[in-house]
This record gives structure tokens, C-alpha cells and sequence, in this order.
């Protein structure tokens, strides 16, 4: 047994993060741990990785107990952790970042020829394929995640944390990074993945935890169970598989023409991009971050000034209109940051799901808010999207980021606009409120509303999506009807392949 947690303990005030795991780990092999927002997987491999303490419980590694303080104990006990979030410099080298802090020197100098040769020998030992002189900004996603693993690898990790490792990658670096799991086993490293992904769970897993409201509640081997059973487990509670009839739809309710938006150095951020939206259908944008739907996006609610083209909102012009405007005219928001652009976070739940109807007729009259009506407001959407609060008083930081973005959906679906921009809706979210925001945005749709569905999530553009539209450097390079593209040749359009491309 390489690795063991035993009986580990892990409160937060009054919340119970972690009660009594146990986790074992053998020599080449993939463990996934699974479960929803709070199920206490993230804590539990924060106190392996020595970011957090246990209250209680042991750590044993290859029968030795260890007894981690910080993450530099960890790693001196072969422990690394590919984090969500990449710790890389933007404007050094791959090898510079590889080497960091255990450089090869001549001297008191840096030698840059050694290091470029360690990390091309590195890199061919794992069959992680980089170009140790490329510059980290002008990588893209999947590979900056490639170095962040041989940094680890450099570091003679044997047991390696992934936190959520595919949550900014393309399908096609998906089945890359999945690759290099099975790879980094098979050479005898020990593998932790910490995902809600199940399909990539029985894509690669030897073994699954299933937590649940900080205990293991469930362990399987991947032969013994299936994608449902694990979301059943994960839930408690069956999930649904969601049917969206076809209908047929004519009338637009919005329509962007020819749409430009300057960028640095006369590169276009936006080039001629023309598409339209009917009424009763959802209409996803299927891109990689930074390609321009943000800024699409912004366009369209008046958050940015367009420098050329149209946008009509049933039929009426609101190219260039203030966002209060823009709202007026019938466009709800979803924004794509909960905290930077949906809430403020020092606010209480009231005052939050009152922004937009500041000036409604229900809350205002003469410019003085009706504080009771308000807060029976607030009441009510917290009630009708289910989101877990203690009262209407508390401030929206105090929530847990699943339940912040139930309240910020339910308020810009409350607006009852007949467009909705819904741009990132279920970002780390569980699955149990995923499934309930799905089933809120096809009840907009079936109504006869319609929804603009911008995801990194290609599995929620394509389950949800009547039609579907890919953006690539500013530009639209592709539109599909439901069903007639599939993950991996979508995928390729993402990054500027071309349809007949293998």
C-alpha cells in the first residue's frame, strides 16, 4: 500500500467537512474521487497535499506516518498536485518554469543549455512532448497543463493530485491528458483525479470514491458500476436523462449583423460575425476562452461599444445602447463571473436578487423601496430555485458558490425577458443543481422564450442546444443544427481545425 488516510477529521467552524475518511492508494494506480460541491473532496486532498491540517485522523505513506505542515513537506514525500488554476510564470520559458526553484548552474549562473537538456530528457522519458524554449503565455491551455505536470515529474512526484484537470480543456486535450494519466500508471506513478466528469471517471479510473456531504459513502472498482449508478450515489437521488423535442421556430428575436469589434494591433476581436436567435429555441456558442464570445457577449447587453454592425432585439436596434436600456428591451444576463459581474458580494441576498428592479413598480414607488414587498421577493426566488441560505439577510459571499449562482439564474429568469443570455450557468456547480438549471432553461424555451447558452461545457452546449454556433479568433467558422456534429469534430473546429482534418 503506498498510500493511507485513516479516520481524518476536518471541521470549518460548525460545517463538517470531512468526517472519519479513509483512503487508500496502491503503486500505478488511478483513484478517482467523486461528489458534488461540499461532498469534502477538495479538503481531503488539501490536507494530503499539506495546505490543510486534519483536527484528527493519520496519513501513512508506504507504512511510514507523515505528518505534513505545508506543501513543501509533501512534495518531499513524493506528493504533487496539478492544480485548477496553473502556478506558471506567463513570461518565462517552459524549462524555466520546469526547473524553477532546482535550476541547473554554472556558477551562481543559470545554465541555460543544462536545463533546456534536462527538460527535453524529461519530456522524453514521459512522452510529454514540449518545446522547452516556448514561451508559457503563447501556450495554449492543454499544454501549460502539460508543463505543470513534468514540473511535477521534476520534482520525482510518485503520487499525483489532478483538481478538476479538465475543466478549461477541449475534448480533443481531454483525450490528450487522459492519455497521460494511463501513461504516467503505466511507468508505475500513483494517480488521484478529483472530478464530477463521470464519463472521464470510466474513461481512466482504476478505482472511484463517491463522497458525499464529507464522507465516503461508496467505493467501486470501474468494472463494478456505471455513469448512473455513480450519479445516483454522488446525488442520492436518481438523475434524470432530459429529452428536448424538436419544434419548428421562424421568428427572430435577435439578430446580430455583421458585428465588429476592434482589437490591439488592427487584429479584429470581433470580425463580421452574424448570427440570429428564434423565438422558443436555445442557441449555444461553442468556443475555446478567449476567442471572443465574452466580448461578443458584452456587445450585445451594452457592457462594450461596438465599432461596427448591428444588433436588433425583435426587430428593434439596440446597437450601442446603455445596459439598462438593453435590459428594458427584453434581455435578461446570466454573466459568465458570478462575483465580478452577477453579485456584490458584500450585499445581502435581498439586495442581490433586487438588482435589475430597482425602479419595478412592484418594489419602487417614487423612488422609495417597499421593504417588505423586496424582501417576500428575495423569499420567493430563494424558495422557487431552491437555494440553501439561512435568511435573506445574508450576505451572498456567505454562500456556497452553487447556491450564489441559483439565486443570481433565479433573478435574471424572474426578469421574464424574452432573451436570455445565460453564459456560464452551471460553473462550478454539483450535479444535482446543474440538473436543475438545465431543466429551468428548457422550461424558458419550451415557453416560447429563447436562450443564448455560452459554456466551456461541451456537454451542456450539445445535450441543451437547438442549434450551435463555433467561434474562433472573433469569427463564426460553423453553425449545426441539434445532432448533427459530435464532441470531437466540434472540438477541432474550436481550435481552428478544418471539418475534413483528422
Amino acid at each position: 500500500m503506498l498510500l493511507e488516510m485513516k479516520n481524518i477529521v476536518k471541521r470549518y467552524g460548525n460545517v463538517l467537512a470531512n468526517n472519519g475518511i479513509n483512503i487508500e492508494l496502491n503503486k500505478g494506480e488511478i483513484l478517482a474521487i467523486v461528489g458534488e460541491n461540499g461532498a469534502g473532496k477538495s479538503t481531503i486532498m488539501k490536507i494530503l497535499y499539506g495546505l490543510e491540517r486534519p483536527d484528527s485522523g493519520e496519513i501513512y505513506i508506504n507504512g511510514k506516518k507523515m505528518d505534513f505542515h505545508n506543501p513543501s513537506d509533501a512534495m518531499a514525500q513524493g506528493i504533487g498536485m496539478v492544480q485548477q488554476h496553473f502556478m506558471l510564470f506567463d513570461s518565462m520559458t517552459i524549462a524555466e518554469n520546469i526547473v524553477y526553484k532546482n535550476e541547473m548552474r554554472k556558477g551562481i549562473f543559470f545554465d541555460y543549455k543544462k536545463n533546456i537538456e534536462v527538460v527535453e530528457e524529461l519530456s522524453k522519458k514521459y512522452m510529454l512532448k514540449v518545446d522547452p524554449k516556448a514561451i508559457i503565455e503563447d501556450c495554449p491551455v492543454g499544454l501549460q497543463q502539460r508543463v505543470e505536470i513534468l514540473k511535477i515529474l521534476y520534482q520525482n512526484a510518485d503520487i499525483i493530485i489532478f483538481d478538476e484537470p479538465s475543466a478549461v480543456l477541449t475534448p480533443i486535450e481531454v483525450d490528450e491528458l487522459l492519455k497521460t494519466m494511463k501513461q504516467l500508471a503505466s511507468l508505475g506513478k500513483s494517480i488521484i483525479v478529483i472530478t464530477h466528469k463521470l464519463n472521464e471517471v470510466m474513461e481512466v479510473a482504476d478505482r472511484i470514491v463517491v463522497m458525499r456531504t464529507g464522507e465516503v459513502v461508496a467505493e467501486k472498482f470501474k468494472r463494478d458500476t456505471n455513469v448512473e449508478e455513480l450519479s445516483y450515489l454522488m446525488v442520492g437521488r436518481q438523475i434524470l436523462t432530459r429529452v428536448i423535442p424538436e419544434k419548428e421556430t421562424k421568428e427572430n428575436v435577435l439578430e446580430v449583423k455583421a458585428l465588429t469589434l476592434n482589437g490591439e494591433h488592427e487584429k479584429k476581436t470581433l470580425n463580421n460575425v452574424d448570427l440570429h436567435i428564434r423565438k422558443g429555441e436555445i442557441v449555444g456558442i461553442a468556443g475555446v476562452s478567449g476567442n471572443g464570445q465574452s466580448e461578443l457577449i458584452r456587445c450585445i447587453t451594452g457592457l462594450e461599444h461596438v465599432d461596427g454592425g448591428k444588433i436588433l432585439l425583435n426587430n428593434e436596434d439596440i446597437t450601442n445602447k446603455k445596459v439598462m436600456e438593453i435590459r428594458d428591451a427584453g434581455i435578461a444576463h446570466i454573466p459568465e463571473d458570478r462575483y465580478y459581474w452577477g453579485s456584490a458580494k458584500e450585499a445581502t441576498l435581498t439586495e442581490n436578487a433586487l438588482m435589475g428592479f430597482e425602479d419595478h413598480k412592484d418594489f419602487s414607488k417614487r423612488g422609495i423601496l417597499d421593504t417588505k414587498k423586496v424582501t417576500n421577493h428575495a423569499k420567493e426566488l430563494i424558495k422557487k430555485f431552491l437555494v440553501k441560505a439561512d435568511s435573506p439577510n445574508q450576505k451572498i459571499k456567505e454562500l456556497s458558490g452553487g447556491n450564489a449562482q441559483k439565486l443570481i439564474v433565479a433573478r435574471e429568469m424572474e426578469m421574464q425577458t424574452p432573451l436570455l443570455i445565460a453564459c456560464e450557468p452551471t460553473r462550478g456547480i454539483d450535479i444535482g443543481a446543474i440538473e436543475f438549471i438545465h431543466d429551468k432553461l428548457v422550461e424558458k424555451r419550451n415557453n416560447g422564450d429563447s436562450v443564448l447558452l455560452v459554456s466551456s461545457e461541451l456537454s451542456e452546449i450539445m445535450s441543451l442546444s437547438d442549434r450551435i454556433y463555433v467561434i474562433y479568433e472573433g469569427e463564426i467558422v460553423g453553425e449545426f443544427k441539434r445532432g448533427s456534429i459530435d464532441e470531437k469534430r466540434l472540438g477541432l473546429l474550436m481550435v481552428g481545425g478544418k471539418e475534413n482534418e483528422k
